[in-house]
Formats: structure tokens, C-alpha cells, sequence
């Protein structure tokens, strides 16, 4: 009950407070219990105005961050979604209560694993998780309807936009090691790449023959 509390204060607060107004993604986020996704030591700041640490030096996202993310891809329902960096679970969840499949890359195992059984466990059988360079997409289930991109990039991976849907709308981190620019682009019909900057960012990096090395 204390959880339910602290969501609804959450999507109150620090969502709708700001700016957050797709209806789907505030209920979605009303939804996802965010506390299974981190260490029982830290599920008490789970819906906290912060990310926080999930192991293996990576973060789960700040709430309004999620929030932002996701509504910048303008999901209907019914849409196929690749996620590049399962992370914790959490953002991938949000994803798979907005949308009829998402297919997730996560590089580093020990992650993978954990969110593919907590996911599992929540009842999300839309999701499907698998370990490897997701810099480089999920070649064999494009073309996607949109991608979201979980960690901070050099530039734009070009498999991610070559694997998007015409009219399909890719949201990246982009910028240097230390500070980003959350980005949305849009594929034209005809191909061309329409871009807009939403806000600035601090992401971990995108390590990936696409991305950082390392």
C-alpha cells in the first residue's frame, strides 16, 4: 500500500507536474511497481526524483526521465519497440504495457537475466530479452515501429535507424562522455531523417561496435 502511495505522488508530482500528459504513459507509470526493479535495500527511494545504481556501474533511469523517453515515442498500442539496454527491467516494462512487443538488448548477462525473471514474474510475456551489442539493433526482427535507446551514444547508431520503420521514431542520449542531449528522430517515408532535441541529459555510455569502446 505504501508503494501505491508513493507512485501516485510520483506520477503527480514528478511527471505531470512537469509536463508528462500522454495518458497511457502516466498510467503506465502508475502502474509498473518500480521497487521490484531495484535491491530491496534501495526499494524504499525506488520512486524517488533520482536514478539509481542497479550494479554492474549501470543506473536505472530517474522516473521523469522514463516518462519523457517514452512519451517522446508517441506509442498507440499495437506496435513492435526495440530497447537498447534492458537495464533493470523498468523501462522495458513501461514499454511492454504500451505496446504489442518489445524485443530488448542488454549486453551485460547478469542484468539480462535478473530483469527477464522479474519481468516474467510480473506477468510481462511480451518481451522478449536477449544478450548482446545493442548498438548493432535485433537485425532479425526489423523493422521496428520505434526505438529507445537506454545509455549515451557518440552519435547515432546507423543500424538503429536503418532497422526503423518509415514514420517510425527513434529516442537516443547523443553527445560526450559526461553530458548528452536526449534526441528524437523521426524516419521519413522517403527515408530522410527528421531530428529535435528534447533535453539535456546525463546517461551512462553505449558501449557497442556503434558506440563507445569500452
Amino acid at each position: 500500500m505504501e508503494f501505491a502511495i508513493a507512485r501516485e505522488r510520483m506520477v503527480a508530482d514528478q511527471l505531470r507536474a512537469r509536463g508528462i500528459t500522454d495518458p497511457r504513459v502516466l498510467t503506465a507509470m502508475g502502474r509498473v511497481p518500480r521497487h521490484r526493479f531495484v535491491e530491496e535495500a534501495l526499494a524504499a527511494r525506488a520512486y524517488g526524483d533520482y536514478p539509481l545504481p542497479i550494479g554492474e556501474k549501470q543506473t536505472i533511469s530517474q522516473p521523469y526521465m522514463v516518462a519523457l523517453m517514452t512519451q517522446a515515442l508517441e506509442l498507440v498500442g499495437g506496435e513492435r519497440v526495440l530497447e537498447v539496454g534492458t537495464g533493470s527491467g523498468y523501462q522495458t516494462a513501461i514499454l511492454a504495457e504500451l505496446a504489442t512487443k518489445v524485443y530488448s538488448v542488454e549486453r551485460i548477462r547478469s542484468l539480462a537475466d535478473r530483469a527477464r525473471a522479474i519481468l516474467e514474474e510480473l506477468g510481462y510475456y511480451n518481451v522478449l530479452i536477449r544478450v548482446g551489442d545493442g548498438t548493432l539493433g535485433w537485425r532479425e526482427e526489423a523493422p521496428f515501429d520505434a526505438v529507445l535507446v537506454t545509455a549515451a551514444a557518440p552519435e547515432v547508431p546507423a543500424p538503429l535507424v536503418e532497422q526503423l520503420k518509415a514514420g517510425g521514431r527513434l529516442v537516443i542520449p547523443v553527445g560526450g562522455s559526461t553530458a548528452q542531449v536526449l534526441k528524437c528522430l523521426v524516419k521519413e517515408p522517403d527515408g530522410l531523417v527528421r531530428e529535435s532535441e528534447l533535453v539535456g541529459c546525463v546517461f551512462v555510455k553505449l558501449v557497442g561496435e556503434q558506440g563507445w569502446q569500452g
